[in-house]
């Protein structure tokens, strides 16, 4: 019953917030004063980063796995669709399409040697990843445009308004999916595998296989995600979707939002985001002032904003 309205609660939650992000799109008509532009701009970053930080959730909250790189999934993603539309002239469904397979390939090539290490070492796995993706954009320049970026033929819109929709729309399908797979039998399966895979193996679980589903579902959506960015922002480059600075933004969000919720790395990363932007008048302070917010969340609050949130929930 308890586990039921919780469920409730944030399912509630969430039909409230996205109802209320559907409506910026129109504070133009209701508050004049607001840049309703530059705020479509904001938050429609802070989508896909939503995105990647769920994606993060998925293997770190249940598999827990951590994994260091995120942005080596993300990036393989977005320069996969980037050079495909730059050399082959894809249009932008089938680019995207590429981006989930590359991520996907690149993340089986990763994943199935690392997976079978213990401890630390499948982070620092995929930390070495990172470094090395970075190593070849830069080394195929000419091709990749190396640390400058490379610009893509087509971009989704040159409409705000339509780019913050697909955003959203992205946003919502993505926490679907990846939402639906961490509650299903799977989920719970995947679960506990992480919490004890000796044990997960001794009821005949093959704990192997469960992380590789869930690893193979994070690489395909970040993979996704990283390429629809590239896509609404017209370019890719290291700074935007393989930089480690990238990585940890995309992991504080999940923790801060709440580990193992999925739908609080949203939280998070719309948070980050968001009070980036307030604070940008402070200048490097406001990247100070924003890590030492997130600090002291994870310190205080450990299980996350919604973590905290469902917590307050079942004590009542």
């Amino acid at each position: 019953m308890t586990r039921s309205l919780l469920s409730s609660r944030v399912f509630l939650g969430s039909v409230v917030v996205l109802a209320l992000a559907a409506l910026v799109p129109f504070l133009g008509r209701v508050v004049p004063f607001i840049a309703v532009p530059y705020a479509l701009g904001v938050l429609t970053s802070a989508y896909y980063f939503g995105v990647f930080a769920m994606s993060w959730d998925l293997l770190f909250g249940y598999a827990g796995e951590v994994n260091f790189g995120p942005t080596f999934l993300i990036g393989l993603g977005a320069y996969a669709a980037a050079l495909i539309n730059n050399i082959l002239h894809w249009p932008i469904l089938p680019c995207v399409i590429a981006a989930a397979v590359a991520a996907l390939a690149g993340g089986l090539m990763l994943a199935l040697p690392a997976l079978r290490l213990r401890g630390p070492y499948f982070g620092l796995v995929t930390l070495v990843a990172v470094l090395l993706l970075q190593d070849v954009i830069v080394v195929f320049a000419h091709w990749t445009g190396g640390e400058i970026g490379m610009t893509v033929p087509d971009v989704l819109s040159i409409s705000a308004d339509t780019n913050y929709w697909i955003a959203l729309a992205f946003l919502v399908v993505s926490a679907a999916i990846i939402y639906g797979y961490a509650r299903s039998s799977l989920g719970l399966i995947l679960q506990a595998a992480g919490q004890d895979p000796v044990e997960a193996a001794a009821l005949g679980f093959n704990v192997a296989k469960h992380k590789l589903a869930a690893f193979s579902l994070s690489a395909i959506m970040s993979g996704v995600a990283g390429a629809m960015l590239i896509f609404y922002l017209g370019s890719a480059s290291v700074d935007v979707v393989v930089d480690l600075a990238i990585a940890v933004q995309v992991i504080i969000a999940a923790v801060l939002g709440g580990r193992r919720t999925i739908l609080g790395s949203v939280i998070g990363a719309v948070f980050l985001i968001l009070a980036g932007q307030v604070l940008l008048p402070l200048g490097q302070l406001s990247t100070f002032v924003v890590a030492l917010i997130a600090l002291l969340v994870i310190l205080f609050f450990p299980d996350g904003l919604l973590g905290q949130f469902l917590h307050v929930g079942e004590r009542e």
